[in-house]
């Protein structure tokens, strides 16, 4: 595996004023070696002058937060970081790394959770490059790797978690994808930094951007939602009804408003419970007495 190594190159200003100056030293050379007529001479001032000039191709920009990846014929001499313009040997291949922070959302994917019910979902990773070596020699096209292996990590985490946790799973303290969101985007960015060790790629941060059902299972998962509603609802008015009418039994019986025999508390207690958990206003019947009495 190769890691990046950090190579120091030259100011590129300083050789920016010594090869303009060399160039025309060289000249005044020439046009010595042409007065007095020495070939020679002629030849070798040429001869520094193309050297002189091919030198010109050994200055390259460094922008912040970038690297340049050098190669001499092939072979791995180094990164420069240092901004600005800079010199180097003109045989040198200077590719351009970023080490930028970029972000990727990945396509809405269609997959299978835990519990074998179809979901939709996508996510977004923030990442940059961190060793400019691996990314470039250790994969072919890091972005490309990147955005792969995002989605196959994403695509995994799904289905090893259920999308919600529902009353009838056995399991206690299991991490649910809707209910877990804090739990899931770490486990999703361990998962994908493991994927990209290799290419020198830092995850900065992964958290799931889209999360539903799919569409041939919503309008089920939906109606299970709203029973599982109504059912905690219905829960919560029947503690509420059976604690107000242990209330009022007591207080009656504290305050000897009325002495009930059991059979009259059960009438009671039943009239209770409907008026308390009935969905409509209760209407009232009072008893007057016969006509007759």
């Amino acid at each position: 595996m190769i890691k990046e190594i950090h190579r120091k190159c030259a100011s590129g200003y300083l050789a920016l004023v010594l090869l303009p100056a060399l160039a025309l030293f060289d000249g005044w050379l020439i046009f010595r070696a042409v007065s007095a007529e020495s070939v020679i001479g002629v030849l070798l001032a040429i001869l520094a002058m193309v050297v002189i000039l091919f030198c010109f191709g050994g200055f390259f920009m460094v922008h912040p937060n970038q690297a340049r990846v050098l190669q001499l014929f092939g072979k791995y001499v180094g990164s420069a970081r240092e901004t600005g313009l800079r010199w180097a040997n003109p045989f040198y291949s200077k590719e351009a790394v970023s080490l930028r922070v970029r972000n990727f959302e990945s396509e809405v994917l269609k997959v299978n959770d835990s519990s074998g019910n179809p979901i939709k979902i996508a996510a977004v990773v923030v990442w940059k490059v961190v060793d400019s070596a691996e990314a470039i020699f250790e994969v072919d096209d890091y972005e490309s790797f990147v955005h792969i292996q995002s989605e196959a990590a994403l695509r995994n985490l799904a289905t090893s978690y259920p999308y919600e946790i529902h009353d009838s799973d056995p399991e206690e303290g299991t991490i649910a994808l809707r209910s877990d969101p804090q739990a899931i985007a770490a486990k999703l960015q361990t998962e994908v930094q493991d994927r990209l060790d290799k290419a020198g790629v830092e995850v900065i941060e992964a958290r799931i951007s889209h999360l539903a059902y799919a569409e041939e299972i919503a309008s089920a998962m939906l109606k299970r939602q709203q029973a599982q509603a109504i059912v905690a609802a219905r829960r919560q008015i029947v503690d509420g009804a059976v604690g107000m009418v242990k209330m009022a039994l007591e207080e009656l019986r504290e305050q000897q408003v009325i002495d009930l025999d059991e059979e009259r508390k059960a009438a009671m207690i039943s009239n209770l419970l409907v008026v308390l958990c009935g969905e409509e206003n209760a209407q009232p019947v009072l008893n007057t007495g016969s006509l007759y009495n």
